[in-house]
């Protein structure tokens, strides 16, 4: 029997491999969160405003596509900007159901959705959406459901596990349903880089923050100031690896275990993939979505797509 908390093992696992990891989850708590909007604002960081330019300039075709009198199922609790993009331009939503893990932030995200849009029905799930989840039946049946990913969060799984994400995507679309989805795509290595690397140095605090929430919240002891932000892009593997990496030997203890980190030695924080057109159409294609429209901006930095359920 696992005698440690379920978050606190994961830790513990992650840090005990030969190749040490945390998962990208633990980015966010209030600070990290805080964060992460920051950096969504930074010059070098061209995905957020590149995705919200693609919205607004397509968004007439978007809600044709779509149709009328959908379920829009967005897979991460979403407030942001592109969310409510749709929300005001879709025609007549049956409903909008956002599903997400961490039930304190789903609820406060659609009770202001709700608010903002009392003529929507908003059915928040409380899921891990990687595994298939039961979708609530809305007091207007809808004629179809199109799930929703904005942002680049795709290109944070590996392959298999983007492969099986899309799976579950696929199965919750259900008969005559779609996909629409944001994948960052692939280009000038030093755009990339840039992208994780800002002057500022608010990825690198984004980063380091994983391990000052540890600390605070499972009890861990890491020394941030002996731990440096790395962010490489491999154009073969066409990912970002993120780590922070160790500049002295030290030892960390969290719950009643010690690890032992060398110097140089790193612990993967994330990757982020970035996937060419044919590539991206390839896998969804593998389980049962075909590409039916992709909307790029003028330098083809990212891409907004819409999947049909084959």
């Amino acid at each position: 029997m696992n005698q440690y908390p379920d978050d606190v093992a994961e830790i513990l696992a992650g840090l005990q491999q030969a190749k040490k990891s945390i998962s990208p989850k633990y980015f966010y708590d209030e600070r990290g969160s805080q964060l992460f909007d920051e950096i969504t604002r930074l010059p070098e960081y061209y995905l957020t405003e590149t995705e919200i330019s693609i919205m607004y300039t397509n968004i007439d075709e978007i809600a044709e596509l779509v149709g009328e009198q959908a379920s829009l199922i967005e897979f991460g609790s979403g407030s942001s900007l592109k969310t409510r993009i749709l929300l005001h331009n879709l025609h007549e939503l049956a409903a909008y159901v956002p599903v997400d893990i961490s039930e304190q932030h789903l609820l406060e995200s659609a009770r202001q959705i709700q608010a903002e849009f009392p003529d929507t029905e908003v059915l928040p799930v409380v899921a891990d959406f990687t595994q298939e989840f039961d979708l609530p039946s809305p007091k207007v049946m809808p004629l179809r459901n199109i799930v929703y990913f904005p942002g680049s969060t795709i290109g944070n799984f590996e392959r298999d596990a983007a492969v099986e994400l899309l799976r579950v995507m696929h199965h919750e679309a259900k008969q005559d349903g779609a996909l629409l989805i944001g994948v960052d795509l692939q280009k000038d290595p030093a755009i990339i880089e840039a992208a994780y690397n800002d002057s500022a140095g608010v990825t690198a605090e984004f980063n380091l923050n994983m391990l000052r929430h540890i600390n605070t919240d499972y009890g861990a002891n890491f020394d941030l100031d002996a731990y440096s932000h790395d962010a490489k892009y491999d154009p073969d593997e066409g990912r970002v690896t993120i780590r922070l990496v160790s500049l002295r030997n030290q030892l960390v203890s969290i719950a009643d275990k010690e690890i032992a980190v060398a110097e140089g030695e790193s612990i993967l924080s994330e990757y982020s993939h970035k996937y060419t057109l044919e590539g991206f159409s390839e896998m969804a294609e593998s389980v049962g979505f075909r590409v039916a429209k992709v909307w790029t901006d003028a330098s083809k930095l990212f891409s907004v797509q819409y999947l049909l359920r084959t």
